[in-house]
């Protein structure tokens, strides 16, 4: 299927992979990730592949003896609970791990380093910490970090609120009916290669960590068009993370941006502002208790180099000017319908279908949730009658895999119509 989907991405239809996430089950979509208290973390080496069907070497963590992530596993937390995270190091260079956001951080074993203790080539060192606040964090190498943050080593930590399921922070403001990660990471292949194949002492002299020019753009380790791929299919071992957000209308979208690496990247998100709530695992509020009365809207969340953000968006259709259902007036409403649109016919006519050209994801109709009559073999992939937005860097040039377009820091948002449920994947529901 998808290289039929890829052809129409490259024919300049409307970008394709949405379908293989409509669902068949009323699952919530929630970020995948490590549960509990206790984890092993092992730093060792391998290979990922890019949107252009390249590979690059990276240093990454691997959850226990698994293979190697990038980015590392998504470290689930509960406020309160205790952890403790003990990395093991396969790689031939000292490595750590270091905790933003986090207090009262210990470290036992390994070596002292300039910020944590390290594990040496061989060696292992245990980090211990509270959760005491909810939100979204980072963690990554706390050693020669330019380098092995650009190697691969950084991953997503989320601490779940205590007693308050199904919200960010545990309180009204915060919640969500669905959440998605955006952990945002470029990469400059020449420093992968020079370490693959001469060890870092190779980079010795030839500035290309100041010299920086990444030309491939992940979102939680895949680009484009990888990122709308079903999470853990086989084909990409090393990143079993994908990025494909996914809402009714009226609900509440939770976005946790991460960034990752070491350039800034304006994350835009088409089809309504977002209203950020949280910067750095904190709550934008005045005073405790208030909630979050400092929040505000942004059209782009400016994803800093080693920040976080939080931020909830919604979608009805509101300022559209016309029913997104194509109701007539005495229609009855759809429940989390823009009341002011309802009825309001389309503002243009349509050309007759014999004069245009359809793509894969024309439903044959502009309705949501409506299908229209379109040539056999035609608008195969929107059995549903969905809309689409593209969600993307808009450092335009980051959406590209190594000057291909398009690619890179870039998904799609499907806005899924009432009736039809989101969460599983596109193979089962063929199965079914």
């Amino acid at each position: 299927m998808w290289k039929k989907l890829w052809k129409s991405i490259a024919a300049g239809t409307v970008l394709a992979g949405l379908c293989i996430c409509l669902a068949a089950s009323d699952a919530t979509a929630s970020i995948e990730g490590l549960t509990g208290s206790s984890f092993t973390l092992t730093a060792k080496t391998g290979n990922i592949t890019t949107g252009d069907g390249g590979s690059v070497f990276i240093w990454g963590y691997a959850n226990g003896g698994s293979t190697v992530q990038y980015p590392g596993p998504t470290l689930i937390l509960q406020q309160n609970d205790m952890i403790t995270v003990t990395l093991n190091n396969q790689l031939n260079v000292p490595v750590s791990i270091v905790f933003p956001g986090q207090t009262g951080v210990n470290a036992t074993g390994g070596v002292q380093g300039l910020l944590t203790r390290e594990a040496p080539p061989g060696g292992s060192v245990t980090y211990t910490f509270r959760a005491l606040q909810p939100g979204t964090y980072a963690y990554h190498s706390g050693t020669d970090i330019a380098l092995q943050i650009e190697m691969g080593l950084v991953g997503a930590i989320i601490v779940r609120p205590s007693g308050a399921a199904m919200t960010a922070y545990g309180t009204a403001d915060s919640m969500y009916d669905h959440e998605y990660l955006f952990l945002l990471t470029e990469m400059d292949p020449r420093i992968h290669e020079i370490v693959r194949f001469q060890g870092p002492e190779g980079l010795a002299g030839k500035n290309y960590l100041t010299n920086y020019f990444p030309v491939l753009w992940f979102i939680n380790g895949r680009c484009a068009p990888d990122t709308m791929l079903d999470s853990g299919v086989p084909w990409l071992p090393a990143q079993p993370y994908n990025c494909m957000p996914m809402m009714h209308p009226g609900e509440r979208l939770l976005m946790r941006v991460i960034g990752g690496g070491r350039d800034l990247h304006p994350f835009h998100h088409h089809g309504n502002h977002a209203r950020v709530i949280a910067r750095d695992g904190r709550l934008l509020e005045s005073t405790s208790g208030a909630g979050a009365d400092l929040s505000h809207e942004v059209f782009t969340i400016q994803s800093v180099p080693g920040k976080t953000a939080d931020a909830i968006f919604e979608w009805t259709g509101k300022g559209l000017g016309w029913d997104i259902y194509g109701h007539t007036p005495e229609d009855p409403l759809q429940p989390n319908e823009y009341a002011p649109d309802h009825g309001k016919p389309f503002p243009v006519m349509l050309p007759e279908k014999q004069d245009l050209t359809f793509g894969a994801m024309y439903g044959g109709s502009p309705f949501l949730g409506v299908q229209g009559g379109l040539p056999p073999g035609q608008g195969t992939e929107n059995a549903e009658g969905f809309f689409s937005y593209m969600w993307h860097s808009h450092t335009e040039k980051e959406m590209v895999n190594y000057d291909v377009f398009p690619g890179g820091m870039m998904t799609m948002l499907v806005i899924v119509p009432p009736g039809v449920p989101i969460g599983m994947p596109m193979e089962q529901r063929e199965e079914k």
